[in-house]
């Protein structure tokens, strides 16, 4: 892996562990990062509830909120995320 691309891994992988201590960490995340739905989904799949702040950070797409993958790894990881899924799933 190119050395230049190492720390914005290490940013991902970092954040992606807070996200398992507490799901308010996904607000940390690098704004880019927020908004992807391979980002959101694994984060999903580490705490359920991060997927309660698709709609609090501007880049962090609330369509992941109505993302049928998404919110499924979410529910399957903690089941009070399905609170946080858009209304029309």
């Amino acid at each position: 892996m190119a050395a230049h691309l190492m720390p914005e891994r290490a940013d991902r992988e970092f954040v992606l562990e807070a996200v398992q201590v507490s799901p308010r960490a996904v607000l940390y995340a690098p704004t880019q990062r927020r908004g992807e739905r391979v980002f959101v989904l694994a984060a999903g799949r580490r705490n359920g509830l991060a997927l309660q702040y698709a709609h609090a950070v501007p880049g962090y797409s609330t369509s992941l909120q109505a993302d049928p993958e998404v919110v499924l790894a979410a529910v399957l990881q903690d089941g009070r995320a399905l609170q946080h899924a858009a209304h029309q799933l």
